[in-house]
């Protein structure tokens, strides 16, 4: 059969043309899930479907020969679980059931590789309706993926990229529409792209984000490398997210970006950091980036004055504000030369006081800070409110920290705003140029930041107020007196049409 070719935007059209099957019946929130999931099943039973059909003719149809050929296949798909296999009986009662068979036989068939990661999705729940709506709308999700368009062949859609970027797509526009829940799984595209230019990760460098989300952040960091060394996969990539089914997301979009060599861990990275040595000590890494939920409450206070590896001896964070409970660990997750970290945070982190300003004041005389970076409001999915990101530094050269103001130049949007191309690489030239721009950007010492008591709110280093132009009072006056002749003018005007229609008074 000749296979139509397809181009990225058609694919993004048609996995996005599948939720319409949930649409109006349930929420976005839970149905993304179902959908990520069957786009990935597709893919690998395409895959598994295309090499299956090379080695048929390559070997004559000996099944022998195909069957130990597919065991080297990248995933290793049991008999009965390939997504063709449950298409077949789409109109029979159980889709649900039949689904999830097939989701944990896979699991088991690739052992280590996709262990637990269909554990937190079901197909066979309730919040699809009774049992007769639940096989309707899941044989209609079959339906949408078993057509044509969505071939996913690698003969047809060739690189895996094509893949990757429609899982990205779908992740993002349920980002758009998932309210304050979104922010869990997602960071705005721009901001990810800003973190890991502004990190400039290099070969051989591992990497980690330890509230991960559904991993973009950390592969935006390997594509970094990528394009700067020809293709090059010399990097590492890990992980930890603490909410199951996200974390299931990530483990699916590594493997749909052909992101192999990675370690994205399950659980609570404060209070249960799974990212360790042999010793049971923290692993360190070469860059560490993260967007962690902002101010999160109940993050782990009870146990933090104890903690196993250290990680608050600069101070305790507040019981409801967590956010420097991630600094803090980030922090200790460093190379003590190479590693440097990118963190994107509430305004709160820069100038609140108690428990937070002594260890503000701590990593500030430390000399660890390096940059403090303000970014326009309405950034974020799921929030209004402006954040900054806080680049730290482990082995620093110089005694001063660049504050750069970039709140007030984006692009305007009804419920989001955007930092286009231009506004990305003015931040991140700044950054490099380290220098004082008027408005913009200002370079202060690390005594300028004591005098100020170690507060970081912006605006007391980046001065960003306009002179109000002054008013022509002259000017004013005659613009007045000429409204007031035309103001005449028109009143003898109107009597005299009043007059002709005969409203004479």
């Amino acid at each position: 059969m000749a296979h139509t070719p397809i181009n990225q935007d058609e694919i993004n059209k048609a996995v996005w043309g599948a939720c319409d099957t949930f649409r109006g019946t349930v929420d976005p929130s839970i149905y993304k899930d179902f959908v990520l999931t069957m786009l990935f099943l597709k893919y690998i039973s395409d895959v598994h479907r295309d090499k299956h059909e090379e080695l048929s003719k390559q070997f004559d149809g000996n099944e022998q020969m195909i069957t130990a050929m597919m065991a080297s296949q990248s995933f290793k798909i049991p008999a009965c679980a390939t997504f063709w296999d449950l298409y077949e009986k789409r109109h029979e009662a159980g889709n649900g059931t039949r689904i999830d068979t097939a989701l944990h036989a896979i699991e088991e068939a690739n052992g280590s590789k996709l262990k637990n990661v269909f554990q937190d999705i079901s197909f066979n729940t309730d919040k699809l309706g009774d049992e007769k709506q639940k096989n309707e709308i899941l044989r209609h999700l079959l339906e949408d993926f078993g057509k044509e368009k969505l071939d996913l062949r690698p003969s047809r859609v060739g690189t895996l990229d094509v893949i990757g970027n429609a899982y990205e797509f779908l992740i993002k526009n349920f980002a758009t529409g998932s309210g304050k829940s979104a922010g869990e799984f997602y960071t705005p595209p721009e901001v990810s792209d800003l973190l890991a230019v502004l990190l400039d990760p290099q070969e051989n460098d591992q990497i980690c984000d330890p509230a991960c989300g559904s991993g973009s952040l950390l592969m935006k960091c390997g594509k970094q490398i990528q394009k700067k060394f020809n293709g090059s996969k010399q990097y590492a990539l890990f992980g930890q997210e603490a909410i199951g089914s996200t974390w299931s997301l990530a483990k699916m979009n590594m493997f749909l970006h052909g992101e192999d060599n990675h370690r994205i861990e399950w659980g609570d990275t404060i209070r249960n950091p799974k990212l360790q040595d042999s010793n049971g000590g923290l692993l360190h890494f070469d860059v560490v980036t993260a967007n962690p939920p902002f101010s999160l409450d109940k993050w782990g206070h009870e146990n933090a004055a104890d903690d196993t590896w250290g990680r608050f001896e600069r101070g305790v964070p507040p019981k409801t504000k967590g956010d420097y409970a991630f600094i803090l660990h980030m922090i200790e997750t460093l190379k003590p030369q190479t590693g440097r970290m990118g963190v994107v945070v509430p305004h709160g982190v820069l100038f609140r006081g108690a428990a937070e300003g002594k260890i503000r004041t701590k990593l500030i005389e430390e000399n660890l800070l390096d940059a403090v970076i303000g970014l326009p409001e309405k950034l974020f999915f799921g929030t209004g409110i402006p954040a900054a990101i806080l680049i730290f530094k482990k082995h620093k050269t110089t005694n001063d920290v660049l504050f750069i103001d970039a709140s007030r130049e984006f692009q305007s949007g009804k419920n989001q705003n955007k930092l286009t191309e231009e506004h990305l690489t003015k931040i991140v030239d700044t950054y490099g140029n380290r220098e004082t721009v008027d408005k913009y950007a200002y370079l202060a010492t690390l005594d300028e930041i004591k005098e100020n008591d170690y507060n970081l709110n912006i605006p007391r280093y980046v001065d960003t107020f306009e002179e109000e132009a002054e008013i022509d009072l002259m000017a004013v006056r005659s613009e007045r007196l000429a409204l007031q002749n035309q103001l005449s003018e028109l009143e003898t005007q109107m009597e005299g049409y009043l007059k002709e229609l005969g409203y004479d008074s």
